[in-house]
This record gives C-alpha cells, sequence and structure tokens, in this order.
C-alpha cells in the first residue's frame, strides 16, 4: 500500500526482470490480472495496483470533478514506487487511465499497452457517430437504470462488453463487486467522457505503444481502439475469439502480445 496524501494507493509487487505496472479497469482490483502475471511464470517484475475508488484505493474525484487528471496522479504515484521507467499496461478503463498517464509526462515511461479502453471520445473526434451513439446508448440506459433503483444497473454495461449473459454467468462474489462498485464505474464514465482523444494530443506519445482488442468484442469498442492505435502509431492486434474481458479468458495469449510488445521496447 502506498501512503498517498490524497489517501492510500493499492501496491502489490512480484517477480524479478524488466518491470511491469498492471492497471486493472472497473469493478475491479489488481487481482483481474492474476491469470496473465501467471501466464509470465515469474518472468517480469510485475506490479498491480487499484483505482480510486476500488479494492484498497481511495477515491480522490472531489463531487462533481471527474477529470482524468485525479484518476491518472494515483497511478503516477504507483509508477514512482515502482522505479522508472516502467512498461505501463491498461485493461479498459484502466487504458485509458495509462494513457492519459503517458499523455501527462509527469513520469518516465519504456512502453504503453492499452487493452479495449474504453474510447468513446476518439470516435467522437473522428466522427464516427454511429459507433459513438453506442456507447451512448449503453451508458444512458444503464445510468438511467440505476437511477431508477436497479441494483443490477451493471449488467447492462457488462454485457455491452462481453455480449449476453456475461453478467449472469460470473460467479456471484464478481457481480456482488459489480454492484457494490456501480456509483464509482458511473464516476468513471464521466472520466472517459471528459477526456478528449485529439488526434494533435494522441500524436505526442513517443514511446512504443501496443493496443489489443478483443476479436469479438462489440463493434464500437473494436473501432474506438483501432483508432487509438492508428493515433497513437501503435501495434494493433486483435486477441482471435476474445471479448473485452480478455485478461480472464484469454490470459495467455494476451501474455504473449504484452511479453512480446515489452521486448520490442527499450528495456529498463
Amino acid at each position: 500500500m502506498i501512503d498517498d496524501p490524497r489517501g492510500p494507493v493499492d501496491y502489490e509487487e512480484c517477480g524479478t526482470g524488466p518491470t511491469i505496472v498492471l492497471v486493472p479497469g472497473s469493478c475491479s482490483t489488481g487481482a483481474a490480472w492474476r491469470p496473465v502475471i501467471a501466464a509470465w511464470d515469474g518472468r517480469f517484475r510485475t506490479v498491480t495496483t487499484s483505482l480510486p475508488g476500488y479494492g484498497g484505493t481511495a477515491e480522490r474525484r472531489p463531487p462533481g470533478d471527474a477529470a482524468m487528471a485525479h484518476v491518472a496522479k494515483a497511478v503516477e504515484a504507483v509508477v514512482r514506487r515502482a522505479g522508472a521507467p516502467v512498461h505501463l499496461v491498461g485493461h479498459s478503463f484502466g487504458g485509458l487511465v495509462a494513457l492519459a498517464v503517458a499523455l501527462r509526462r509527469q513520469v518516465p515511461l519504456a512502453s504503453l499497452a492499452i487493452l479495449e479502453a474504453p474510447a468513446a471520445e476518439i470516435l467522437h473526434d473522428r466522427r464516427e457517430l454511429q459507433h459513438y451513439g453506442a456507447f451512448h446508448a449503453m451508458t444512458e440506459a444503464y445510468f438511467a437504470a440505476f437511477a431508477g433503483g436497479d441494483t443490477e444497473a451493471v449488467a447492462t454495461m457488462i454485457d455491452f462488453y462481453g455480449g449476453a449473459g456475461t453478467y449472469a454467468a460470473w460467479p456471484p462474489r464478481v457481480r456482488a463487486y459489480a454492484m457494490e462498485t456501480t456509483p464509482v464505474n458511473i464516476r468513471d464514465w464521466a472520466s472517459a467522457y471528459g477526456f478528449p482523444l485529439l488526434a494533435e494530443k494522441l500524436a505526442t506519445v513517443d514511446i512504443p505503444v501496443l493496443v489489443l482488442w478483443g476479436g469479438v468484442s462489440h463493434p464500437a469498442a473494436q473501432r474506438a481502439n483501432a483508432l487509438l492505435a492508428a493515433g497513437l502509431r501503435g501495434t494493433a492486434t486483435a486477441i482471435a475469439g476474445a471479448a473485452h474481458f480478455m485478461i480472464a479468458t484469454h490470459a495467455n495469449p494476451v501474455a504473449k502480445a504484452v511479453a512480446e510488445h515489452v521486448g520490442r521496447a527499450v528495456p529498463n
């Protein structure tokens, strides 16, 4: 645990070798990365954390202010503790936060890997309004259901990403945590929608970049991440047969893709 002035931040490390900082997505903790870490079999020094509002990491976004910078600063504290430069890897909302860290340039990074970030705003910037509308229709229905008292409203988002029935198939404890952290996830979406992904900003990232997405993920998510890869001049890879929750369902191909990316990058 990091004793940060703005509240505690989860920190756990294991293994030896090049340092990879792993940032999970919403409704999750650093434990989500265990299948990927296991696939590496100790080849890397891995550092895991949880985003603000999850696990032991304190929420740090003030009421009414969901600026991405607040979340990025928590990850920057992890990178500093790990000892920079590190290879920064983020899944889902964690991928968007990792990108924010790269754009802020407050900590040195050896490389960046983004695993299917909810990069809806790049669709808006590129005028891909049908795909952008798919994200908005999902979140509007989700938010309205939660505001109306549906305690399992988060299932709308989970099934958008993983396909119909994904939420129902999750173990009870995983569903319970998603329900418990729904208010935090809604704030995460405010951070995501408030984070512009303009071409001129993306072009300033000058480290090796990998962008992954699921080969059977929602078309809007696939398109957003393909655009992100192009804007960042990164390597783009679709994980065959995978949907959004690939770090659990397809840990081995994800681990292989990230390991190869780290191998291509300047070692730390």
